[in-house]
């Protein structure tokens, strides 16, 4: 890791500040809640439990921006902005889940799955996974809720038409934007003509994931920090074709990662049917018979391990996962190249490429 003992110190810091303020302003919170009801603090626990842990890569992305523009190491401000996107994406993760009817994330039950299991502890009435989906969707919602307010709570920085504000509202609309072309493609795309399949798929990759995994939080850094737009552009060329090869790596674990190491059941996007950029190159690439197969097998949530591994199979001796990383290499050379054209300290330009490095070369 190209960092100096010292940098890799102050990023620890941050990160733990970042711990810190999370779960103090989530303590603030049970007061709220308990003189609502208590009942209700089952929604701050949940967010409690997701919001612990995880790699922080949108708030170190974020931290680094701010560090690059000028920005101070210890100022209250950057760690602010870090847990307004680790809540922002702990929102994101809840709604994903559900709309995927994924019931595992990082190897725990998922928040919908967690409050159907409670409805069935209690032996409550009507519905366990109805309730799930509901208590799971407020929970998100109360997600957005508490990242608004902490990224308010910055103050002026933060107001209304600053650079900052700008940043953060366009990234919230284009994951929603992103994440409906998502689902569109899951019921529309066996409609669709195949030639442009590949192409949706990085539209939806870039404006769900990769513009708020990477590009919005290393903009807003800057922003914060007072970067001019020449910096902000330069953070940009960097970040989103890094946030389009994470994506595409994270594509890829879906379908041949380790469950050990993913958290998540091997195969877990062919079952949902997820239409990712893998999914088109093999319908591309692939024969007739084989296409069909996967194309028809593909969203079934009875996908058995002999069929999950001939669709595997399929997308190896298609090219297609060979076509897949060579996308990945060029994205993150793409990336890289801008990184070495930034005019930043040097321990900001290490610092963004550890991260960078560790995105596209990641196992979970």
């Amino acid at each position: 890791m190209p960092q100096t003992d010292n940098v890799l110190t102050e990023q620890e810091l941050f990160i733990a500040g970042v711990a810190r303020e999370l779960a103090v302003f989530l303590d603030s919170k049970r007061d709220v809640l308990t003189a609502i009801s208590p009942d209700t603090l089952v929604l701050l626990d949940s967010v409690r439990t997701l919001v612990t842990g995880g790699k922080r890569l949108r708030a170190l992305m974020c931290y680094w921006g701010w560090r690059g523009a000028g920005g101070k190491a210890d100022s209250s401000e950057i760690v602010s902005a870090g847990v307004a996107l680790e809540l922002f994406q702990a929102a994101a993760l809840i709604h994903d889940d559900i709309i995927d009817g994924s019931d595992i994330r990082r190897g725990g039950p998922s928040v919908h799955r967690r409050f159907s299991l409670l409805h069935t502890t209690n032996r409550w009435s009507l519905d366990a996974e109805r309730f799930g989906h509901a208590a799971a969707i407020l929970t998100g919602d109360l997600c957005l809720s508490f990242s608004e307010e902490v990224l308010a709570s910055i103050g002026r920085p933060t107001a209304a038409g600053t650079r900052a504000r700008k940043v953060f509202d366009l990234m919230r609309t284009e994951v929603m934007a992103g994440q409906y072309l998502d689902i569109l493609e899951e019921v529309s795309g066996p409609a669709r003509p195949v030639e442009t399949a590949v192409q949706r798929a990085q539209d939806i990759i870039r404006y769900k994931s990769a513009k708020y995994s990477t590009e919005h939080p290393l903009v807003l850094g800057g922003a914060l920090a007072g970067a001019d737009e020449e910096l902000l552009a330069g953070y940009s060329a960097f970040a989103l074709p890094l946030g389009e090869a994470f994506q595409l790596r994270d594509d890829l674990l879906g379908v041949f990662g380790d469950p050990a190491t993913t958290g998540k059941p091997a195969g877990d996007d062919l079952r949902e049917g997820k239409r990712t950029v893998l999914v088109g190159l093999t319908l591309a690439a692939a024969g007739e018979r084989e296409a069909r197969f996967v194309d028809e097998r593909l969203g079934c949530q009875e996908l058995g391990d002999a069929e999950i591994e001939r669709i595997r199979a399929i997308i190896v001796e298609s090219g297609a996962l060979a076509e897949a990383e060579t996308l990945i290499e060029a994205y993150s050379a793409k990336s890289f190249a801008a990184l070495d054209s930034l005019d930043v300290p040097d321990e900001a330009a290490a610092s963004l490429r550890a991260l960078a490095t560790a995105a596209v070369r990641r196992k979970s």
